[in-house]
C-alpha cells in the first residue's frame, strides 16, 4: 500500500537540508549538501546562487529515492535563510552573488535610511527597522556601489524563492520572508507601496506575496525529472527558517516561544495580534499561519561563538570534547564572561560596532572555564532578546528548545537555568526543513490547517527543568553580563574604527 510522504528543503547557511516525512509525523530520510560561504571582505558574507541550486536538487533528489514510488510524494515545502538579497537579469540569471543576512557591509546605508525616513515612518510602514541583514539597505549599497548591476536587475529574491524558481519557473514568495525585507508591511501582509517609493524600488522586481501554507508553484517537467518526482505537485509558499522552524517546534500560538541555537540565536515568539516596538529593537513579522504574527529577538553569534573559538584557538578539538570539558567548571565559569559580538549584535542593541569581549581571565582559568562561559555567554544574549520581546508585551510561557545546540545536554541546562523555565527539546530530525514540509502538506491538502498539521504530528519530548543552584549563580553572573555593554561601547567604537581603517588601507 502506498505511503503519502512531504518533502521540505532548509536553504540554510551553510547547506540545502532535505527531509522526506510521513503524515504522523516520522522523518524517513535527511539528507544535506554543503556550499561554502564567501567573505571577501570582513563583515561580507556572500553565496553563489548556483551553489543553491546545485545543492538543493542533490538534497531533494536523495530523500525522493527513499520513497518507494515517486507519485508517493505529494508536496515540497521551501523554507531557508531570510534576508538575502538575489538579484536577477531579465532572464532570470544571478547578477551577482547573493549577500546574506549576516553581511554587515551595510551599516552606513542602514544609518543613512534611518536618518533620512526616521524611525517613526519606518515603524509605522514596516514595523521594524531596516537592519543590515534586511533587502532594504542591501539593495541601498548595490546601488551605490555597483549601480550597473541594479540597472539590469528584473527580479529581487529571498534565498529560498531563488529555489522556488528553479523548480517552479515562478516567481513568488511568503508573507513571513518578506516581513524581513524592509519594505513589507507586516501588519496588512502586503508590500509597502509607501516603503517602495521612499526607497525607489520598482514594485515589477519584487514577486508576488501568498501565505505560507498556500501553493506558490508547482514541480516543471523537467526539475520532476530531475530530482525522480512526479511533475505539477505543489510547492508551499513556505517559510523563512525561524518560521518554519516554529511551526515544526509547534510555536503557533499566543504563549509559546521558540528558543533556537544555530550559527546565531533566535528567541522566537508567537503572538495572535500584530504589535511593533517603538524603537525596532524587536524584529515582527508575519508567521506563517494566516492571521499570526511573530516577535523575534537575534543574536547574531550564538553557535559561531563556538565555531570560532574551536576554529581559531582549540583547533585540534571536536565540539563534543569542548562541551564535554566544559562540564568540569562550574555555573558562573568561575567569574569569566563571554560576549557573543562577534558580527555586531541585533537584540536589543543594534549596534554594527559591538565586539566580542572575554572579561575576567586570570592564570587561573582553565580551558573548561573559557569554554562554558562561551555557552553562558550566548544563553545571557537570548535572555536578553526576550527581555526585549516582553518588553513589546508578548507573554512567553512555553518554551521549545531548539538547533544545534540543543543536542548538548549542558548547553540546554544553561539555557534552562538562565531563563528559570522549563525547555521542551525539539525531537530530533525536527527544524525548518521539517516545518517547510509541514507546509507543504496542507498546501497539498493533506491537513486542513497548519494547526491540524503541527497537532497529528506531535511526538514525544524531553523537558530540561532549571536547577535552583545553577540559576542562583547564572543570575547573579547575569547582572554582571548586562553591566558589560555600556561599559566597552567606547572602546568597542573605537575598535570598529581602528579595524576599519586598517583593512582600508591594505
Amino acid at each position: 500500500m502506498s505511503t503519502v510522504r512531504i518533502i521540505g528543503l532548509d536553504l540554510g547557511t551553510t547547506g540545502a537540508r532535505a527531509v522526506l516525512a510521513d503524515l504522523s509525523g516520522s522523518t524517513e530520510a535527511v539528507y544535506e549538501a554543503p556550499y561554502d560561504l564567501h567573505t571577501p571582505r570582513p563583515g561580507w558574507a556572500e553565496q553563489s546562487p548556483q551553489a543553491w541550486e546545485a545543492a538543493a536538487y542533490e538534497a531533494v533528489a536523495a530523500v525522493a529515492s527513499v520513497a518507494a514510488r515517486p507519485d508517493e510524494v505529494r508536496a515540497i515545502g521551501l523554507t531557508g535563510q531570510m534576508h538575502g538579497l538575489t538579484l536577477l537579469d531579465d532572464e532570470q540569471r544571478p547578477l551577482r552573488e547573493a549577500i546574506l543576512w549576516c553581511d554587515l557591509r551595510t551599516g552606513p546605508q542602514r544609518r543613512a535610511l534611518e536618518n533620512d525616513i526616521g524611525v517613526p515612518t519606518l515603524i509605522r510602514h514596516t514595523g521594524n527597522l531596516p537592519l543590515e541583514g534586511f533587502q532594504a539597505p542591501k539593495l541601498a549599497w548595490v546601488r551605490e556601489h555597483e549601480p550597473r548591476r541594479l540597472e539590469r536587475t528584473a527580479h529581487v529574491l529571498l534565498p529560498k524563492d531563488y529555489i522556488r524558481l528553479c523548480l517552479s519557473g515562478e516567481c513568488w514568495t511568503d508573507v513571513s520572508d518578506a516581513s524581513g525585507t524592509g519594505y513589507f508591511d507586516s501588519a496588512t501582509r502586503r508590500w509597502s507601496n509607501a516603503m517602495l517609493n521612499i526607497l525607489e524600488i520598482d514594485p515589477a522586481w519584487l514577486p508576488e506575496v501568498r501565505e505560507s501554507p498556500q501553493t506558490a508553484g508547482r514541480l516543471t517537467p523537467a526539475a520532476a525529472e530531475r530530482l525522480g518526482l512526479r511533475a505539477g505537485i505543489p510547492i508551499a509558499a513556505g517559510a523563512g527558517d525561524q518560521p518554519a522552524g516554529a511551526v515544526a517546534a509547534g510555536v503557533v500560538v499566543e504563549g509559546d516561544a521558540a528558543i533556537t541555537i544555530g550559527s546565531s540565536g533566535v528567541v522566537f515568539a508567537a503572538s495572535s495580534a500584530y504589535g511593533a516596538a517603538p524603537d525596532g529593537r524587536v524584529q515582527v513579522g508575519a508567521h506563517a499561519l494566516p492571521q499570526r504574527w511573530y516577535l523575534m529577538g537575534v543574536t547574531q553569534a550564538a553557535g559561531l561563538s563556538l565555531r570560532w573559538l574551536r576554529d581559531t584557538l582549540l583547533p585540534d578539538a571536536t565540539f563534543a570534547e569542548l562541551v564535554r570539558e566544559a562540564e568540569q567548571s562550574t555555573p558562573g565559569s568561575r567569574g569569566l564572561l563571554w560576549l557573543p559580538y562577534l558580527q555586531g549584535e541585533r537584540t536589543p542593541h543594534l549596534d554594527v560596532d559591538a565586539r566580542g569581549a572575554l572579561v575576567g581571565l586570570t592564570t587561573a582559568h582553565r580551558r573548561a572555564d573559557v569554554v562554558r562561559a562561551v555557552l553562558e555567554g550566548v544563553a545571557f544574549s537570548l535572555r536578553d532578546a526576550a527581555v526585549a520581546i516582553e518588553g513589546v508585551g508578548a507573554g512567553m510561557h512555553r518554551f521549545k528548545l531548539a538547533g544545534g545546540g540543543a543536542r548538548s545536554p549542558l548547553w540546554r541546562q544553561i539555557v534552562a537555568d538562565v531563563f528559570e523555565a522549563p525547555m521542551r527539546v525539539e525531537a530530533e530530525g525536527r527544524g525548518p526543513a521539517f516545518g517547510a514540509a509541514l507546509l507543504g502538506a496542507v498546501a497539498a491538502g493533506l491537513f486542513a490547517s497548519v494547526e491540524e498539521a503541527v497537532a497529528e504530528t506531535t511526538m514525544p519530548f524531553a523537558t530540561v527543568t532549571p536547577n535552583a543552584a545553577g540559576s542562583s549563580a547564572l543570575e547573579a553572573a547575569y547582572a554582571r553580563y548586562r553591566d558589560l555593554y555600556p561599559a566597552l561601547a567606547d572602546a568597542n567604537r573605537a575598535a570598529a574604527a581602528t579595524q576599519a581603517a586598517e583593512f582600508n588601507a591594505t
